[in-house]
């Protein structure tokens, strides 16, 4: 995975589509676009937390809307919420020819940041 551009308004991040992310049919593994989407929205998420607190997943749905054997993914991830507590993420999944592959929602608390 690459990051393109990261911002606390926008994630993108690229994946490689090829055999290190396939499942047993050939085609990419849902696992791998969740992968992507919440790498994306925590990133986000992250740079929206004051010192000392942390946005870490606590929910994430996807829909597989297509599938993809290989080639490059593009995740856009962008805030729906941003607040003291919670943040919600839109994460929209596209293949070079910005085909939908998935659509993705990820829910994160925010929290101290735990102690070692």
């Amino acid at each position: 995975m690459r990051f393109e551009e990261v911002s606390p308004e926008r994630v993108v991040m690229t994946m490689q589509v090829d055999a290190r992310v396939h499942q047993p049919m050939g085609l990419l593994h849902g696992g791998a676009s969740v992968v992507l989407a919440e790498s994306a929205a925590s990133t986000g998420a992250n740079l929206h937390c004051a010192p000392g607190m942390v946005a870490l997943g606590q929910e994430i749905n996807a829909n597989h809307i297509r599938g993809k054997r290989d080639g490059v993914l593009r995740a856009i991830a962008e805030p729906l919420h941003v607040g003291r507590t919670s943040q919600v993420w839109s994460i929209l999944i596209r293949d070079e020819q910005e085909r939908l592959v998935c659509v993705s929602r990820c829910t994160l608390a925010v929290v101290p940041t735990p102690n070692d």
